[in-house]
């Protein structure tokens, strides 16, 4: 059977030669007679696996030594519970609200302390980025959140906001490696790995070290402390070890691949070809304010359900999986990420354009 085009928004589609190389490793991995799946964490051969990947991650987003590399469980939304229990010293944060997972992470931050929304683009279903140049952010404010890249709505951050001196801790699951980013700019950058990284399971956490103290919340479960991982190298308990593997892999991938500045002009290239087609398309239009439109997440509609429906189970039938948009926004959604290669989205337009001519 051939592979089909996968614009998952996640679980998502990986490159192909990670998956041949973990194929071809995954009864014995490179001479220790056992796979990584069943490898004790504690062994010298996991040791090497896990550096490696910290080191080719700190290599690829040329992270400061001042920040700290931590591969969680749990995934993003666990994140959402542990940011305020680790940061909200005051109680306080201010909470950008551009899609559904920055709105869950602000109501989880408000079982622990005061979350306020300072921004919102929930008056337009988030099909756009509010202005936050400047926001009104409480002095006392611990930080200042936001998600970058809005999977559901296909919004992405430009600019990030002036958070008037205040740390910003963002969410970057569907942009994490697709561009060059200033770590520096941020107290917390993390993301869940499984759309643009690697298999479910793994969070990565990149975290500046003044923000990693013994000093949290009460109450805070010592699985649910930055300070208890940190010391312990992501190690303190079994890690989610396989998928770590396979994101050494896509890391290894990506520096093969010419490293952040490559893969952002390739997916801007990408995205390119889809928006063109959108902005241009007499059935087909996009849903997001231009000026805000991610690189990795395109939705799309035609305006009318059942057409909708229709491309999407024609779409299938011709190798083109999981274009079905998300139940708050309907219509369409193609995934693109790193891994999708440039035929799959040329190959997509080739078949809207066929639709639209039977359609439109």
């Amino acid at each position: 059977m051939s592979r089909v085009y996968n614009f998952s928004a996640g679980p998502a589609v990986l490159p192909e030669e990670v998956l041949r190389e973990a194929a071809d490793e995954m009864l014995d991995y490179r001479g220790s007679g056992m796979s990584v799946m069943e490898m004790s964490h504690r062994s010298k051969v996991y040791d090497t696996i896990i550096k490696e990947a910290e080191a080719d991650l700190r290599e690829l987003m040329n992270i400061p030594d001042n920040y700290k590399v931590l591969f969680l469980q749990g995934g993003a939304s666990q994140q959402f519970a542990m940011i305020p229990m680790n940061l909200m010293k005051n109680r306080k944060a201010a909470y950008i609200v551009t899609g559904q997972w920055a709105k869950k992470a602000y109501q989880e931050a408000k079982l622990y302390g005061e979350a306020i929304e300072v921004a919102s683009s929930a008056d337009k279903t988030f099909s756009y980025i509010p202005d936050c140049s400047d926001l009104d952010i409480p002095e006392d404010a611990d930080y200042v959140y936001i998600c970058e890249n809005n999977t559901i709505y296909g919004t992405k951050f430009k600019t990030l906001p002036n958070t008037k001196g205040h740390t910003l801790v963002a969410d970057v699951s569907s942009c994490f490696l697709s561009e060059p980013v200033d770590v520096t700019k941020y107290g917390i950058i993390y993301g869940g790995v499984q759309k643009n990284i690697g298999p479910a399971g793994v969070v990565i956490v990149i975290i500046r070290e003044d923000l990693i103290t013994e000093d949290v919340l009460p109450g805070t479960p010592t699985m649910l402390r930055y300070k208890i991982h940190a010391d312990n190298d992501s190690l303190y308990n079994t890690p989610p070890a396989y998928g770590i593997y396979i994101c050494g892999k896509v890391f290894k991938w990506l520096k093969k691949m010419g490293g952040l500045q490559a893969m952002k002009e390739r997916n801007e290239k990408k995205a390119k070809i889809l928006y063109d087609f959108l902005d241009e398309s007499r059935l087909f239009k996009g849903t997001v304010r231009k000026e805000d439109r991610s690189l990795m997440n395109v939705p799309f509609v035609t305006g009318n359900e059942e057409l909708d429906a229709k491309f999407v189970k024609e779409a299938k039938a011709a190798g083109f999986e999981n274009l079905k948009g998300h139940r708050t926004v309907g219509g369409m959604r193609a995934s693109i990420y790193n891994a999708m290669p440039i035929e799959g989205v040329e190959k997509l337009v080739e078949f809207m354009r066929k639709f639209e001519a039977e359609n439109a």
